[in-house]
């Protein structure tokens, strides 16, 4: 069970760059929970899905070398959810599908795989923590980064559009 959620089902076993295979199964996971379970919901379950996270990946690499081994995406799963946060939140203020927002979903995916990959400032200090719940921060503070990133393109895209 513990390597179910760490890995996300698996996710974080596929290579090349387990860590985008991740992000990229939190994308369709975060579609169909937004429609099932609606804005507060989505938002509610990205909160339980860190602690969750954070408490597998304790159990997980408990006693083990590597603290933050590339199979283990639930951190990614969060962070990536975060960046979708602008999204679900603009669609549900205007009662647009949340699809019809597409380049919003990409660029949350590229920003936070940037953010995620590079490391700058408190990413990259979260990810040097050296604990289980580093591996949870590094991915939530890159999550905000693209988050915020995702606001800003929006903001130019309909500024000029």
């Amino acid at each position: 069970m513990i390597a179910l959620i760490t890995t996300f089902f698996g996710a974080g076993r596929l290579r090349p760059a387990p860590g985008t295979w991740g992000s990229l199964a939190a994308l369709p996971a975060a579609l169909g929970l937004f429609y099932l379970v609606g804005l507060w919901g989505f938002l509610a379950l990205t909160v339980a899905v860190f602690f969750i996270g954070w408490w597998a990946t304790h159990i997980h690499t408990q006693g083990a070398e590597d603290h933050d081994p590339s199979y283990i995406v639930i951190d990614e799963v969060a962070g990536q959810w975060i960046a979708l946060w602008p999204i679900m939140i603009g669609a549900s203020h205007v009662g647009a599908d949340v699809t019809a927002l597409w380049p919003g979903w990409v660029a949350a995916f590229v920003l936070f795989r940037l953010f995620d990959i590079t490391k700058p400032g408190p990413i990259g200090w979260a990810d040097r923590r050296g604990d289980a719940l580093g591996v949870m921060l590094d991915d939530v503070i890159a999550g905000v980064f693209a988050a915020i990133g995702v606001v800003i393109l929006a903001g130019l895209s309909h500024a000029v559009m």
